[in-house]
């Protein structure tokens, strides 16, 4: 160097690159999130991502509406966040994707909490005006915690199924099923829910654990001459010819509750059924339970004949309490059912036709008539008061009176407590029965209509069923579980006994219970009432105002309501085309995706198949998504009682929703999703790591200016290439993932990324180059390009699930107003060669890896610079990494590093001798050949004052 050389620094480390950024280390996540919303809402940062993808393909998931009601729990918040995370996806793939966020909010939960709140027996307008309120408030309340989880939409205008217009388009969905042919009125069992007072769909049952009394009762032949014939027998005697007994058939039952209603008796035709001869009497059950049975009554007995069941049939029989009260005295009759089995009991099956459904078919299919069918059992779960014996009490509390009543008669052979699965209400958790009550019904099968004018042409079951066969499952599983349901599911129930709800616009003839003849036209005038004023507006309609004084004389306005899945069910017709246009896609109605938890099977994914199915022939989606339930971390479902809860709102204010939202993306939703306080500490270790990868890559091109100081990919050091390269090859792997709704593997590859392509490998190479090589030099300058191609690639991969961090980076990074305005970024191109040179490459630097660890480890260097390696290689390797030239020792992060041609790989590695720089820690034999600067090496002389090293590779 020359005498005139610039006086040294006293301080090196102000000479080298140092990374800076204002992006900080800690997210403070619970104090900064918070004004991340504000912004996203002050900005109107949903209508300008509308308006940056206009005209682009469309990509719609249709918001399954969660009910108004309630704080929100974990569950609703990773339901949010899924869907969230999808059209965020969707988005930065360059999609139109709308959300639009729904509310259910009809239905008996807000009654009950009006109830609760207001007292029981409300007017029907005060019920309605005080359920609207209410539900306006849960509304605005879920509103606020939903973004609070980042989740963006079009809030300042959700669809809400109370929403006068969406109220009218239910009415008109109405009409237009009833159109189709699918709407009839009958008199069938439905399940009914006593706290409910109202009928349940088959949605709103789920099966739990209850604990029954079985029953084997005996109903007295009332016809013993008859039986004898039909057993092939003279008469129904003894072994010894001279006593004459009573025959009895033999039942067995779980509902003592059932039995005062009874009124015939099922058997099968084709099995064998067995006189057997007790000191009871003689008793008939099936062949093949005989020995069962009496070892269950703890009996002798003999077979004194067998008969098949078709030869019984007609033959009568008295009720059992036949001789106890005049209100029982009457008659039981055989009728033939393939549904009597002899899997248990006895084989026969007592039937009560208002509380079964193979019960009631039979019955009517044996010629009784509606009107002589007995119900008993009123919708509070009392018996009418005019019931004999049992009258005004509730029929579970019943049970042991019916059978002390049935032991005192003497018809009582046997008795039992069992653990079975019992049907329940889904709200109320509580036991339901089945109880037969005049409703409205979509018919799955064939059969006629009310008002049919445009019939369909197949059943509704059969185009559901082949609705389901076009529609794409994840996961695929869920196919078989709703195409499971809807081939055995019975003709849904769409009425209900309740006020908060959208009317059943119907007036039924006082004498006929008929339809009014103008019903269709009375729909539509409906509906512009609702439009109008909403449902109170209908309820306040007179029967005169509808159809003139002198018609309304003759009618009953009908008070019943659609049942809330028939709202929700129907929102593709008035949201998606109606009060929300924009999600219609031009070539047909089907919204790209429904999301909800598995239970939708039986619900919303049900009733939205079965309506769009009966208006359009079709789903109203392509594609189903279902996620798992929420649990502790021992698999356990949360409950409060058991302190295992977890509260979004808690952990948004402790840890910040970014790590509700990173453990949501990070678990497989398609099965049950485990959270805890311990799961959630590893998560915050998962975004305190990619948070620092992102800081560290922030902090190196903070003085890079794209616009003048990009390198040309050719240009390049094949290193930051080969970075290119591989990053878009990730890129690519992660968008699969992120097209399939796949996030679990996403955020394990991007931290995998992280460590080991960026931190373990490229950025810990890099370093030296960035921090010592002169600030604009090209070495420096094509490192930073790499950098800035990949953040950029980077904070689009993460923020569909790390929204507010990623958002953060971009207000420092970035060039618009919002990340989400962006696509992912197109990297450089493909290079499969590379890739396998530098995939080889690294796997010779772990084995070089592992040889300086064995030196640090006995304390014979410190860093790996400190190291001087000897690496032997076979041909093929040994050309690969004489490719590098110099820079190798870069690679491999070591001060000096030989090269030998050999036949195998061998690494010899030893402390170096040499001198330490001051500026750059190589350890260098030219360290202090400078006078001026005695501390530094021969490249930092060079890259301060000289014309700066040559870097080729890396």
């Amino acid at each position: 160097m020359s005498d005139n050389a610039s006086p040294a620094p006293t301080d090196y480390r102000s000479t080298l690159n140092l990374p800076d950024t204002p992006f900080p280390m800690r997210g403070d996540l619970p104090k900064r999130e918070p004004g991340w919303v504000k912004e996203w809402e002050d900005q109107g940062i949903y209508k300008k991502l509308r308006d940056a993808r206009c005209g682009k393909p469309k990509f719609i998931l249709h918001d399954g509406p969660p009910y108004a009601n309630g704080q929100l729990h974990i569950g609703h918040a990773v339901n949010k966040i899924l869907k969230d995370m999808i059209t965020k996806a969707r988005q930065l793939e360059g999609f139109d994707a709308l959300y639009v966020p729904g509310w259910d909010c009809h239905g008996l939960p807000i009654e009950n909490a009006i109830e609760k709140l207001h007292g029981r027996n409300l007017p029907r307008d005060e019920m309605q005006a005080k359920s609207r309120a209410f539900a306006t408030e849960q509304i605005a309340q879920q509103m606020q915690d939903f973004k609070r989880l980042g989740v963006l939409g079009e809030w300042d205008n959700p669809y809400k199924t109370m929403n006068y217009a969406n109220e009218a388009g239910e009415l008109r969905a109405l009409k237009r099923v009833m159109e189709r042919g699918y709407v009839y009125r009958g008199l069938k069992p439905v399940y009914w829910c006593f706290d409910c007072g109202s009928s349940l769909a088959e949605f709103e049952i789920e099966y739990q654990d209850k604990k029954s009394q079985t029953l084997d009762v005996a109903f007295k032949a009332h016809e013993p001459a008859k039986l004898a014939a039909a057993f092939g027998l003279q008469g129904l005697e003894g072994p010894s010819g001279s006593l004459t007994k009573d025959a009895f058939a033999v039942i067995w039952t779980t509902t003592a509750w059932t039995i005062p209603a009874n009124q015939a008796l099922n058997l099968n035709p084709d099995l064998p059924y067995a006189l057997v001869d007790t000191e009871r009497g003689l008793l008939i059950v099936a062949e093949t339970l005989v020995e069962s049975c009496l070892q269950r009554w703890n009996l002798q007995g003999q077979v004194l004949a067998v008969a098949q069941g078709e030869k019984l049939a007609g033959i009568e029989f008295e009720h059992p309490l036949h001789d106890v009260d005049a209100g029982y005295r009457r008659l039981s009759p055989v009728y033939l059912a393939e549904y009597a089995t002899a899997t248990d009991g006895t084989g026969l099956v007592h039937s009560s036709p208002a509380y079964g459904v193979e019960d009631f078919n039979s019955c009517v299919a044996h010629g009784m008539k509606y009107d002589d069918i007995l119900n008993p059992v009123l919708g509070n779960g009392r018996y009418d008061e005019s019931l004999a014996l049992f009258g005004g009490l509730n029929i579970w509390k019943a049970c042991p009176i019916i059978i002390e009543a049935l032991q005192a008669a003497g018809r009582l052979l046997g008795t039992t407590t069992i653990t079975h699965s019992y049907p329940h209400c889904w709200r109320h958790k509580t036991p339901v029965i089945y109880r037969a009550a005049a409703q409205w019904f979509v018919r799955m099968d064939e059969g006629e209509g009310v008002f049919t004018t445009d019939k369909a042409p197949g059943t509704l079951r059969q185009t559901a069923l082949a609705a389901i066969e076009q529609t794409h499952f994840y996961p695929e599983n869920g196919k078989s579980r709703l195409r499971d349901m809807i081939a055995g599911r019975p003709d849904w129930c769409i009425s209900r006994q309740r006020s908060w709800g959208v009317p059943l616009p119907f007036f039924l003839h006082k004498d006929s219970g008929e339809l009014h003849p103008r019903t269709m036209e009375i729909i539509d005038q409906a509906a512009s009432i609702v439009e109008q004023g909403g449902i109170e507006a209908w309820s306040r309609m007179t029967a005169e105002e509808i159809l003139g004084a002198e018609d309304a004389v003759h009618y009953t306005k009908s008070t019943d309501i659609l049942e809330v899945w028939f709202d929700s069910g129907s929102t593709f017709w008035h949201v998606m085309r109606g009060t929300h246009g924009t999600m219609h896609h031009d070539e047909g109605p089907e919204a790209d995706l429904y999301l909800e938890g598995h239970d939708q099977h039986r619900g919303w994914f049900h009733s939205s198949l079965l309506l769009a199915s009966a208006i359009y022939g079709r789903a109203p989606y392509r594609g189903l998504l279902t996620h798992g339930f929420t649990v502790d971390g021992q698999g356990k479902k949360m409950s409060k009682s058991l302190g295992n809860t977890v509260s979004p709102q808690e952990v948004s204010g402790k840890l910040g929703a970014e790590i509700i939202r990173l453990w949501c993306a990070a678990t497989d939703y398609s099965g049950d999703l485990a959270i805890d306080d311990k799961i959630l500490a590893r998560v915050v270790d998962a975004y305190r790591r990619i948070r620092n990868t992102l800081r560290f890559l922030l902090a190196n091109v903070s003085d890079f200016d794209p616009a003048k100081d990009a390198v040309p990919f050719v240009q390049m050091l094949e290193i930051d290439r080969y970075a290119l390269v591989r990053a878009a090859q990730f890129q690519e792997n992660i968008l699969s993932h992120y097209r399939v709704y796949e996030f679990h593997p996403v955020v394990a590859k991007l931290q995998l990324y992280c460590s080991e392509d960026l931190g373990g490998f490229y950025l810990d190479v890099l370093k030296d180059r960035l921090y010592t090589t002169a600030p604009k030099s090209l070495a420096r300058r094509s490192a930073q390009t790499a950098l800035h191609q990949i953040t950029h690639a980077m904070l689009r991969w993460m923020a569909p699930f790390l929204s507010f961090t990623a958002e953060e980076a971009w207000k420092i990074f970035g060039n618009s107003e919002s990340i989400f305005l962006e696509t992912f970024s197109a990297l450089g191109q493909s290079d499969d060669g590379l890739l396998a040179k530098w995939s080889r490459i690294r796997e010779i630097r772990d084995a070089v890896n592992k040889d300086i660890e064995a030196l640090r480890a006995t304390g014979q260097v410190g860093s790996s610079l400190q190291a001087r390696v000897t690496l032997t290689a076979a041909p093929e390797d040994h050309a690969l990494l004489a490719s590098l030239g110099d820079d190798l020792k870069f690679v491999f992060i070591t001060s000096t590093i030989e090269l030998i041609a050999g036949s195998a790989l061998q690494v010899s590695a030893r402390a170096s001798s040499d001198a330490k720089c001051e500026r750059c820690w190589h350890y260098r034999d030219d360290v202090g050949h400078d006078a001026a600067h005695p501390t530094l090496c021969g490249r930092c002389t060079s890259n301060l004052f000289g014309s700066g090293e040559n870097r080729k590779v890396a």
